[in-house]
């Protein structure tokens, strides 16, 4: 039996079908990642970045070792892109429009109600225009592995309940650092105040902000509850996560090992996704049994919000460039009547 498999082995190799090969044939050396990320241990974004060192780990036979740092402990979402462009972090874990500092054409992620459900996201971030994205990162010293599930944003505050859209002009809501962000809450009335993601549970505690907005998983993975009453379901913004690598350190990776970490990331996000869908359903109840007050608006009322941010999304398809956003519409369509 032993002949037999070392004949077909030789064989297979003497093909080229290096894929039959054994795996210990693989050319994997050992290496350390560091992978850091804002959300906290438990949140489905840390639970995906787990996966995938446990993934690695299997398909590298523990010569390859990731480390996590999740909850902003390596910095801000800025700093930590800026650190794996200077190769002193290797991974990192954030909302795809934040990576329109670096390439302009991710803020067409950031355009608000651009999705009507989780199979349009997906449909279009595994497609030519996400692939074609995280391509452009390789010029600014970034390689996009996949995306991630963070899911839709939600408004929360601690002032009063959010029944319509006036209600939103007033608020001092924390925001991401992405001017996007900042156009679509002042376009709402409301005051935009860009904050790094570990000072935000302080703010709101301290009064400094009135609100902030993001999926439920992330709400409730703070305890935003502990200092925010009201909850508003808008579903304003849907966010992809970018997972990406240092280029420099991708670039001292061998074929071999290139290949390792990309099925490992491909194979973690399929896993993430259905985790964080699942798990924003459970969180909303949990929230509510917390004791936020929680308000949907009605469709006339987001069609409202749809036309008061309207002239933001005409501005910025201008910025990221018309035929990105022709790109983008044109895919949704085919998307939606596939």
């Amino acid at each position: 039996m032993k002949r037999r498999i070392f004949l077909s082995t030789a064989i297979a190799m003497a093909l080229g079908l290096s894929s039959l090969a054994p795996a210990q044939a693989a050319d994997i050396r050992e290496h350390t990642i560091k992978f850091a990320s804002q959300n906290n241990k438990g949140h489905p974004q840390v639970m995906g970045m787990q996966k995938f060192a446990d993934l690695i780990a299997q398909k590298s036979g523990n010569k390859i070792r990731v480390r996590l740092f999740p909850g902003g402990v390596l910095g801000g979402d800025l700093e930590t892109v800026s650190a794996l462009q200077g190769g002193t972090i290797e991974m990192t874990v954030l909302n795809s429009g934040i990576l329109q500092a670096q390439v302009k054409d991710f803020a067409a992620y950031d355009f608000p109600f651009l999705f009507n459900n989780d199979k349009e996201v997906d449909a279009l971030i595994d497609g030519p225009f996400g692939q074609a994205l995280h391509q452009k990162l390789q010029a600014k010293g970034l390689v996009g592995l996949t995306y991630f599930d963070l899911g839709f944003r939600n408004i929360t505050n601690g002032k009063h309940p959010i029944n319509k859209p006036e209600d939103i002009a007033g608020l001092k809501l924390r925001v991401i650092q992405s001017p996007i962000y900042v156009d679509v809450f002042k376009a709402l009335g409301a005051n935009p105040t860009p904050l790094a993601w570990p000072e935000v549970y302080n703010a709101l505690e301290q009064g400094a902000v009135d609100g902030q907005e993001n999926p439920f998983t992330v709400i409730l993975n703070a305890k935003l509850d502990e200092v925010q009453k009201y909850l508003a379901i808008t579903r304003h913004i849907y966010n992809p996560q970018s997972v990406i690598i240092s280029k420099k350190f991708w670039d001292t990776l061998n074929p071999d090992e290139q290949k390792l970490i990309q099925e490992a990331a491909t194979e973690a996000a399929a896993y993430q996704r259905k985790v964080s869908r699942d798990a924003a359903t459970t969180a909303l109840e949990t929230l509510k049994k917390h004791g936020m007050q929680v308000t949907e608006m009605s469709p006339d009322d987001l069609n409202k919000m749809r036309e008061m941010v309207k002239p933001v999304v005409d501005k910025y398809s201008q910025e990221v460039g018309e035929e990105t956003a022709k790109a983008l519409y044109s895919q949704l369509d085919k998307i939606r009547h596939q």
